[in-house]
């Protein structure tokens, strides 16, 4: 799996998040990752009392936990964030989520490299980038162990 270019082409899903970004200036931007903050759906009860040592993104400086599903075939992502705490961290989960939610494990691998940075750009929180290059890479991980099990 490369970093910088898909395998595949990138699935309209992910390809009309970044194209959406692309078009916006810094302040629209802002705007759309307030508005994605709130869509970020609350962890479902299921994975409240998992032991969270594998689902934790250690590389953030806040704390997210990361809970793949796959089933029938296709990947579910939830995440355990407080979105009032951490909106842009909120935010681009539910950008991502909404990408690839109920989508095959391939539509996550697809997702470029530089997703991160093209939603991100020109907003000045180069400092998060980390964090959310590191979950988008976490997400990568569960989708290719899918993808493993189901061969």
């Amino acid at each position: 799996m490369s970093d910088t270019a898909p395998a595949q082409p990138i699935p309209p899903s992910v390809e009309r998040v970044m194209k959406y970004f692309r078009s916006l200036s810094r302040e629209e931007k802002m705007a759309a990752l307030v508005q994605y903050s709130k869509k970020l759906e609350p962890l479902p009860e299921r994975f409240k009392e998992m032991d969270r040592t594998e689902f934790t993104v250690p590389e953030c400086q806040t704390r997210v936990d990361l809970f793949p599903e796959y089933r029938d075939g296709n990947m579910y992502f939830y995440a355990d964030i407080d979105p009032r705490r951490s909106p842009t961290i909120a935010a681009v989960l539910a950008i991502l989520f909404s990408a690839v939610n109920g989508h095959p494990p391939a539509t996550t691998l697809a997702i470029p490299g530089d997703f991160v940075r093209h939603v991100m750009e020109s907003i000045g929180l180069g400092a998060r980038e980390a964090g959310l290059n590191a979950m988008l890479q976490r997400l990568k991980r569960h989708a290719q162990a899918a993808e493993r099990q189901a061969a």
